[in-house]
């Protein structure tokens, strides 16, 4: 099949001579002796030769598809055309389990109420205590800047903390300066950043447990 295709032949006019030539020139052009290539080339030089054979009798004339009057080149072409089609075959479905490891799919889940409302409390309650005391008076109060925290320094609080309790800690524990918004977004691009660089792994038991956190060192 190389051969055929690196010299454009028709698969259906096959020159066995020629074919049979470039066969040899390959063999020749190798540089170490191979038992395994030795023996595809008896098997293949059989058959080119059984072919080339059968294709120097003369043949009888027929006014009918009988044995005699089949081209030899029949069988090689039908598994060559047989090969074909499971080498483009195999490319698809290579390409497709390439395509495939791109995803990550989970079977579905169901996600039991977490954080129900207590005892005797419905939600018109909880509606008229927010509406209450967005309307009362706010005192004075002084505006603080917020404090800026790199994801660098959370990476080493990370580190730092699983180090100091044997190297299993959960994420929660991480957030040690403001407990901000900020530290959190902080602390949650450490986290990612630590696991690209495989320096720790996470664990979680089910939905909505904590984070559990591992050192790798």
């Amino acid at each position: 099949m190389h051969l055929i295709e690196k010299n454009q032949v028709d698969i259906y006019d096959i020159p066995i001579a020629t074919i049979t030539e470039q066969y040899l020139d390959y063999l020749k052009a190798m540089e170490q002796f191979s038992i395994d290539v030795a023996s595809e080339f008896l098997v293949m030089a059989a058959t080119l030769l059984q072919i080339k054979s059968r294709m120097l009798l003369p043949r009888p004339v027929v006014l009918e598809a009988t044995e005699e009057g089949i081209d030899p080149r029949q069988e090689l072409v039908e598994r060559l055309i047989e090969y074909r089609k499971f080498k483009q075959i195999s490319l698809l479905l290579n390409k497709l389990g390439h395509d495939r490891e791109q995803f990550v799919t989970r079977f579905p889940q169901e996600f039991a109420k977490q954080f129900p409302l207590p005892e005797g409390l419905c939600l018109d309650d909880l509606l008229k205590a927010f509406a209450a005391l967005w309307e009362s008076s706010i005192p004075e109060f002084a505006e603080i800047a917020p404090e800026q925290i790199s994801v660098k320094d959370k990476m080493h609080d990370i580190i730092t903390l699983l180090r100091n309790n044997n190297g299993h800690l959960e994420f929660n524990r991480t957030i040690i300066r403001t407990g901000s918004r900020s530290e959190f977004i902080a602390a949650f691009l450490a986290l990612l950043e630590l696991i690209r660089l495989k320096k720790i792994v996470i664990y979680q038991q089910k939905p909505f447990a904590p984070i559990g956190l591992t050192l790798k060192e």
